[in-house]
Order: structure tokens, then C-alpha cells, then sequence
């Protein structure tokens, strides 16, 4: 009996690492995983074929695709009011699908009563289908829903084929509901490629749907 209890405790933490590791593995292969993005089928089908053409690829190993897209929210003012951090979290939660991390300050500044280590925003990483289905409705639903919307700058590329997009509000998302919000905030969007120039990234972009202003 002593031995199988002892092997009862050993096999705890193995179980619990293992659970980690399933995590991602588990929204692969979950029901939920099986439907296909609009978005990766256009892509597929109309997007690949177009950007060969232009840029005269030879292989379809060559043409870029998306990689990730990031989303960054800072709170400041998470330093006097922990509760406004807490509610941009699960803000972030329902916009994208996914738990949120939160991030925390590399170091002090005295000025602002910033110690190293406190929580000041959060973060989330879309890859794959949640990727897909996150930048479809940023393009569709939410950007289109800004106020005197002409189009996004052109310019916010950083010469590797990677865009960052600054939104002043998250009210934009359909997801958050104004009478529910504790403070309305903005965000930085990152939009991961595997272009090599800005012109791939741009064109990719541009195939996807992000209206860019002319």
C-alpha cells in the first residue's frame, strides 16, 4: 500500500505539466477546431493565386501568409486602480477568444510610482484558426464601426512586412458592450507576416481585406 500511494504522489506533478502541454493540443483537435475559417479558405483559394501572379513567385512555399496577430493593452492606470486592469483583461478575453497575459513592468520609474514587476496591461498571441477568425472581424466588423473611418495608415509597416495598428477604443469590437465597461482604452495590433519587404506585407494585407487608405 505504501508503494502505490507514493506512486499516487510522484505522478502529481507529471500530471499537471502534461496538462499544460495539452492545452493547445486540446483547441486543435476539439470540435470547435474543425470549422475552417472564411478567411484561411480565402486565402487558399484567391489570395495565394493572386500573389504569385504578382510577385512572380514560383513556388507556393514562397508566398507570405500571416503568422500571428498580437494584441497589447497598456493600463497605467492599473498602478492606482487594479480593478481597470481586471476588466481590460476580460475585455481582451472577449474580443479574441482567448485568456489574455497579463504583463508586468521591466523595471522601476519613480516618477510614476512604477514599481518593477507590477502589472500594467495584458497580451494575447492569436495563432492559426482563432488568428484567421480574429483578423476577419477586425477587417469586416470592428474597424468599419470607427467614427469618420477612411482607411489605416499605409505607413505602420516596420520594413520586415510586419504591421502595427494603434486603436484609440475597444468599443469598436462588437463583443464589448459600452454600459458595461469600466474605462475606455486603446490597443496596439500586430500583425505578424512571413513577408520579407514591406510591398509583400502590404500586398498580403491588402488581399486579406485591410482597407488601407489610397
Amino acid at each position: 500500500m505504501a508503494k502505490e500511494s507514493k506512486s499516487k504522489a510522484t505522478s502529481k506533478p507529471t500530471d499537471r505539466k502534461s496538462a499544460k502541454k495539452e492545452v493547445p493540443q486540446l483547441d486543435e483537435g476539439s470540435a470547435e477546431s474543425k470549422f475552417r475559417p472564411r478567411l484561411r479558405d480565402t486565402y487558399e483559394q484567391q489570395v495565394v493565386p493572386a500573389l504569385m501572379k504578382e510577385f512572380g513567385y514560383k513556388n507556393v512555399m514562397q508566398v507570405p501568409k500571416l503568422e500571428r496577430v498580437v494584441l497589447n493593452v497598456g493600463m497605467g492606470e492599473a498602478i492606482q486602480n487594479v480593478k481597470l486592469l481586471e476588466s481590460a483583461v476580460t475585455e481582451l478575453g472577449m474580443i479574441t477568444g482567448q485568456k489574455p497575459v497579463v504583463t508586468r513592468a521591466k523595471k522601476a520609474i519613480a516618477g510614476f510610482k512604477l514599481r518593477q514587476g507590477l502589472p500594467i496591461g495584458a497580451k494575447v498571441t492569436l495563432r492559426s484558426r482563432r488568428m484567421y477568425e480574429f483578423f476577419d472581424r477586425l477587417v469586416t466588423l470592428a474597424l468599419p464601426r470607427i467614427r469618420d473611418f477612411r482607411g489605416i495608415s499605409p505607413k505602420a509597416f516596420d520594413g520586415r512586412g510586419n504591421y502595427t495598428l494603434g486603436l484609440k477604443e475597444q468599443l469598436i469590437f462588437p463583443e464589448i458592450k459600452y454600459d458595461e465597461v469600466a474605462s475606455i482604452h486603446g490597443m496596439d495590433i500586430t500583425v505578424v507576416t512571413t513577408a520579407k519587404t514591406n510591398d509583400e506585407g502590404k500586398a498580403l494585407l491588402k488581399h486579406l481585406g485591410m482597407p488601407f487608405r489610397t
